[in-house]
């Protein structure tokens, strides 16, 4: 009987290694994962190599439709920062041009080098909301406790389908001092 526990248990032990390699894999698979449907437009991604700024166009205004763009700002978890949009939403007709406004405080004594990646939500909706200024579009050096108010232009094309009422864009800003190109 304890020759049959003893085949159990190292069956057991077998099967939980193979767990946790597989588990290992996984998470060690996630980010080529990530950069390639980043590389299909899945996700929207403002990278240096792949910044989607668009030069000012004049659209028709569709006054007829109304989209809520709503504004979501996080810090990755290791960025000394304050950060937050003047406005949470903003209710606007495709073909308009907005401003908002963006802040952020280095709340550390020392040069911090950060950037904002965006994402939206639907993701599709990303190839409709055109950015002609924005933060985003190259790092931020933050001083020592300096503060910035950084605005964001941006246009929704009116060719956004109709069946999209709400647009939410969110930021997140990394510290990228010990990268950054520009130390």
């Amino acid at each position: 009987m304890t020759e049959n526990v003893g085949k159990k248990n190292a069956r057991l032990a077998r099967i939980l290694l193979l767990v946790a390699v597989g588990m290992f894999g996984f998470g060690y698979a996630l980010v080529p994962i990530y950069d390639v449907l980043c590389e299909w437009k899945w996700i929207e991604r403002d990278r240096p190599d792949a910044i989607k700024q668009v030069p000012v166009a004049a659209y028709a205004v569709d006054l007829n439709r109304e989209i809520t763009v709503e504004f979501i700002t996080t810090l990755n978890e290791s960025t000394p920062m304050d950060f937050h949009a003047e406005q949470k939403q903003l209710k606007v007709h495709p073909g308009e041009y907005h401003t908002v406004n963006f802040f952020a405080k280095n709340k550390t004594n020392k040069v911090l080098v950060a950037r904002a990646i965006a994402s939206f939500s639907p993701a599709v909706t990303s190839r409709y909301f055109e950015k002609t200024q924005c933060f985003c579009f190259s790092e931020q050096t933050f001083q020592a406790k300096e503060a910035k108010t950084m605005p964001m232009r941006f246009v929704i094309n009116p060719e956004l389908p109709e069946s999209y009422k709400t647009i939410t864009l969110s930021y997140t800003f990394f510290d990228n001092t010990e990268n950054s190109v520009t130390k």
